[in-house]
């Protein structure tokens, strides 16, 4: 583990209090689970054990795997698993971690107890931040993995070892197996430390290969990955296919450029966006043209590169989503407490009025926040379901139920209240028996259909269905609601 300064391990026992007072009050409020996603992570690390064909597998290839193993074995109670516990306890330690790696990161760099309170201060004050580290996300476990990864090199680079240790190494490969804004976040910091660490005055051909093997830890992450990809479902990587395509920004590089800035905008408000904007080139002329200055002050702009993700995303048609702007928050929190760090005597002024400034824009608890909103989008729908699952349980017969986990993972994950588990679904990680029922018409196979007749255009049966009138006989629609349909097998009669 990098070195905490008392400073830094104050600040994440902070944290950690702060973060579970967030999470108790987001808990109340019937929030912790509102994001379908917070479900559908729920579902994935259940189904490794619970599931009609239990295996590794069932870990999946489209979200990276980490999170879901962690918690693999927590889930197998059903409390924790329908209330999400042990995930939100999770994200509650990696916020707590994000928030000291942070703070250390900035006294690393700069000396300045200010710069680095100010950086911890503006990223765990955050609404949608306190929102995502109160449920069972992905994103905080990035947090804390990419941070704790700038850090590491940070050390590195401003240390006079030349090998890079290998505790390093495999908090890279734990960050590139968490969530995939961690890729750029990790080939960026890696560039970043060598030029720094060359710029001390180690010799470049120390440095290249030095550099050379730490990347061979992201590059056997990923190809470990990508194997675990192909032997699950056939492909070495699934890029697309799992949501329809939004023109609006499709293939429009400037036009997403501009969404992304004002997601930041309305994560954190426009004095965030604008502070990190100066920060960042006050940070970049301080270590390319000063000499009093480090050159490791180009350290926290590698937690800015997790913009990869969401850009590539949208300029791929991928539909645009707030979450995806909220990893951002970290990158501009580092760089504001790095480059006011810079300012020495007036750093304790400028750290005061810059966080009242920012905060009165994005106030901590804030019901509107936008990660807040977004979560809360199907919670409509949410109460429709309950008409469908009413429908299931009164008449359940045991037969398995046929549903696509990638578009009702989180209803599986609503269903376990109503007592049912996920070895009552075939679903696409069921293997053959899924391939056998999509392809011939599930009549054979399950005596119950869930469809999702809206979301995305609808899922994958429904547009089978669509496209096949005839997939669906044998079957009765029983009843619907929340863009659901459930169908029942129909009873056979002796003549």
């Amino acid at each position: 583990m990098p070195r905490f300064d008392p400073l830094s391990r104050a600040l994440g026992a902070g944290a950690a209090l702060l973060g579970a007072v967030a999470a108790a009050v987001y808990w109340s409020a019937g929030l912790s689970l509102s994001h379908y996603d917070a479900k559908a992570h729920l579902v994935v690390a259940r189904r490794i054990l619970d599931s009609l064909t239990p295996s590794w597998e069932q870990i999946g290839a489209i979200w990276l795997p980490l999170p879901h193993v962690l918690n693999a074995l927590p889930v197998q109670i059903d409390w924790m698993y329908q209330t999400g516990a042990s995930a939100i306890l999770i994200s509650i330690v990696s916020f707590a971690v994000t928030v000291a790696s942070l703070s250390a990161l900035v006294m690393r760099v700069t000396g300045s107890p200010w710069g680095a309170g100010l950086a911890a201060a503006i990223f765990a004050a955050n609404p949608n931040v306190l929102y995502l580290q109160s449920t069972p996300m992905t994103e905080p476990l990035l947090f804390a993995l990419s941070s704790l990864v700038v850090l590491h090199l940070a050390e590195w680079a401003l240390s006079v070892a030349v090998p890079v240790r290998r505790a390093v190494g495999w908090t890279v490969v734990a960050a590139c197996l968490t969530r995939y804004e961690a890729w750029p976040i990790v080939g960026v910091a890696m560039a970043l430390a060598a030029w720094v660490k060359w710029r001390r005055g180690t010799p470049l051909a120390q440095v290249v290969a030095s550099t050379a093997r730490l990347a061979c830890y992201p590059a056997g992450a990923v190809l470990f990955f990508m194997g675990m990809s192909f032997a699950s479902i056939g492909e070495w990587f699934v890029a697309g296919g799992f949501y329809v395509p939004d023109p609006q920004l499709q293939g429009q590089p400037i036009m997403v450029f501009e969404a992304i800035l004002e997601g930041v905008a309305d994560l954190g408000g426009p004095r965030l966006v604008l502070a990190a904007g100066v920060a960042t080139a006050v940070l970049l002329v301080a270590a390319l043209t000063s000499k009093t200055h480090p050159a490791a002050l180009v350290m926290p702009l590698a937690l800015l590169a997790s913009a990869a993700l969401p850009f590539y995303a949208f300029i791929s048609g991928h539909p645009f989503r707030i979450r995806y702007e909220v990893p951002l928050i970290l990158g501009c929190a580092a760089c504001i407490g790095a480059s006011v760090g810079l300012a020495r005597r007036a750093a304790p002024g400028i750290a005061v009025i810059l966080f009242v400034a920012i905060v009165v824009q994005a106030r901590p608890f804030d019901r509107q926040a936008p990660m807040i909103v977004e979560a809360q989008l199907d919670r409509q729908n949410g109460i429709g379901r309950q008409t469908v699952t009413a429908c299931l349980r009164q008449s359940y017969d045991g037969t398995t139920v046929m549903a696509s986990m990638g578009a009702l993972a989180h209803y599986m994950q609503e269903l376990s209240l109503a007592g049912f588990h996920l070895a009552d679904f075939l679903h696409e990680g069921s293997g053959p028996t899924w391939q056998a029922a999509y392809a011939t018409g599930p009549v054979a196979f399950t005596g119950w259909v869930l469809i999702e007749e809206a979301a995305e255009g609808g899922d994958m049966l429904h547009q089978k269905a669509t496209a096949w009138p005839a997939f669906l006989r044998g079957y009765e629609r029983v009843c619907e609601g929340g863009n659901v349909a459930l169908y029942r097998r129909i009873a056979r009669t002796s003549s």
